[in-house]
């Protein structure tokens, strides 16, 4: 039998979800120490009190760290959908996988009691034949004595006209 494709494919998906999670994680690694940053900045600077007040230095660095947060949340966003669209494939394919094992399963069984049906059927099958052989056997041995004694007594009858000695014994013979 042909092996089935679906584990390799299972095994490929679920490697694509383990590296769409490691990629996961390295984002929200930087989402993280870009939250760090961020905050160590407002921290360290007494005058960042608003957007409105801080430079416009720190406007474009905040800018471009909202930026990258909108695009990193995009990916999490597209990678998520994406792991929820592989693990929905793979519970399909172990599903069909289960349903063909178990069907597999069920036709070695049935192969497996092959054999054994036909016998009984055969034996149903020879019941009537070995019977009329028997009975044809029973038939040919009564036709075989009938044509014996058929024949012994025509022997008889054409010796006993041509030698008187068989007439003799014929008639101390009791008749068959």
């Amino acid at each position: 039998m042909s092996q089935s494709p679906y584990p390799s494919k299972i095994e490929t998906l679920q490697a694509e979800v383990n590296q769409l999670k490691g990629e996961l994680q390295l984002r929200d690694q930087l989402v993280e120490q870009l939250s760090q940053e961020l905050f160590r900045l407002v921290k360290d600077n007494p005058n960042f009190t608003s957007v409105s007040e801080s430079t416009e230095e720190h406007r474009s660095q905040l800018e471009l760290l909202n930026n990258q947060i909108a695009e990193i949340e995009e990916q999490l966003q597209f990678y998520q959908q994406q792991i929820s669209t592989r693990n929905t494939e793979i519970a399909q394919l172990q599903t069909k996988i289960r349903t063909l094992t178990e069907r597999n399963q069920a036709l070695e069984e049935m192969l497996q009691d092959l054999p054994e049906v036909y016998r009984q059927k055969f034996s149903q099958r020879m019941k009537p034949v070995k019977e009329k052989v028997e009975q044809l056997k029973e038939e040919n041995q009564q036709l075989q004595a009938k044509v014996q004694s058929l024949t012994y007594r025509l022997a008889v009858r054409n010796r006993g006209k041509n030698d008187p000695d068989i007439e003799q014994w014929s008639q101390q013979a009791p008749s068959v």
